[in-house]
């Protein structure tokens, strides 16, 4: 799955456009190496999100295309 469609999904960042631009701008990175809109993501993989003065981890634990907005927590698990 994109990297863009999985944070929207996800629900960590809500739009789609809004995830590209970030990913556009250097602030996601996935494994360690800064990341494109369409870089690929498969369970396993940790997400870092650098925004301001904050950073997030994340661990990609599901990748499903369609989640209810509750359940869009069981898609990850933030680690740092």
């Amino acid at each position: 799955m994109r990297l863009d469609k999985y944070l929207k999904i996800s629900r960590l960042i809500k739009r789609r456009s809004v995830a590209k631009d970030a990913c556009d701008s250097g602030k996601i990175s996935v494994n360690d190496k800064v990341a494109k809109p369409g870089t690929e993501v498969k369970a396993g993989d940790t997400i870092t999100m650098t925004f301001g003065e904050k950073s997030m981890t994340v661990e990609v634990l599901d990748l499903k295309e369609h989640v209810a907005k509750e359940n869009s927590k069981d898609l990850y698990k933030i680690i740092g």
